[in-house]
């Protein structure tokens, strides 16, 4: 009895936590599921085919290869920024301002971000104006900054401080003794990031990348705020049929975008967990 009422006073530390996980996580994600199957009351699975049809097949394409190219070029410079970063001293001015530069950056986004990017290289932008002032040619061009190719450029603005967040723990953890070892057997340089350090770092690599890639699947307000017309991406096909509340032809379609969003995020969510799992073997 006493056992079990200390187990029960030990958790009640975490009864907010738990209560915030419940009612912004559990019972959304609850309410989708079950507002994808039933229709006014009764079991159908309509709304899930409509998944595969036209509409739907090409908002889910755009929405990964925009999350997939954003999250391939934040990872690679993202990857090289964190790997300057270590290399300068601990105490360093220059890597504790890169450091907190990053992690504001890393969390500046929505509808703020899309303003930034509009006033510098939207249509009528500071730096539009000025190189078709001096040179003569549109920056702007043919309102490049407001399709799928303006959505990589300014989602690549905040991958990329995002992985010099998560992955500068993982250069970190590298030891010295490894590097000293293997010089002491008569490795080189080259030989010793190709033969040590990047077989322990390609899983927290590709864990990172992993999770850029949900960072920017379910990344909505960017979007929002630059694509006025159309949606080419998932998040704004689900705001059409939030706006209009039919879509193809059916109600609710937006619980249907929104489950297959909650299964890719959290497909690539427990490839992360895999991969992190892994490194953390070696680099903790």
């Amino acid at each position: 009895m006493r056992g079990a009422r200390s187990r029960v006073s030990a958790a009640l530390p975490l009864l907010p936590f738990l209560t915030v996980v419940a009612i912004f996580l559990i019972v959304p994600t609850v309410t989708v599921v079950v507002g994808s199957v039933y229709v006014d009351g009764v079991f159908s699975l309509d709304r899930i085919a409509a998944l595969f049809t036209g509409t739907a097949l090409s908002a889910l394409r755009n929405s990964v290869l925009l999350s997939a190219a954003t999250a391939l070029l934040g990872a690679v410079f993202g990857a090289v920024l964190a790997w300057l970063i270590v290399s300068s001293p601990p105490a360093s001015m220059v890597r504790r301002a890169v450091l907190s530069l990053c992690s504001v950056l890393a969390q500046f986004g929505g509808v703020a971000l899309a303003f930034a990017f509009l006033a510098t290289v939207g249509l009528n932008g500071v730096l539009t104006l000025w190189v078709q002032q001096v040179t003569g040619w549109n920056l702007a061009g043919s309102g490049w900054l407001y399709g799928l190719a303006g959505l990589t450029l300014v989602y690549t603005y905040f991958q990329i401080p995002l992985m010099v967040i998560v992955f500068v723990p993982a250069l970190e953890g590298l030891r010295d003794q490894w590097r000293e070892a293997a010089v002491s057997l008569g490795a080189s340089t080259w030989g010793y990031w190709r033969e040590v350090a990047l077989p322990l770092l390609t899983p927290a690599f590709l864990g990172s990348a992993l999770l850029l890639f949900a960072n920017a699947f379910a990344a909505y307000a960017t979007a929002a705020a630059l694509v006025s017309q159309g949606s080419p991406i998932l998040p704004l096909l689900i705001r059409a049929s939030l706006v209009s509340e039919v879509v193809l032809g059916q109600a609710g379609f937006a619980y249907a975008l929104a489950l297959e969003m909650i299964v890719v995020v959290a497909v690539v969510m427990v490839a992360y967990n895999l991969l992190v799992r892994r490194s953390s073997r070696w680099l903790s």
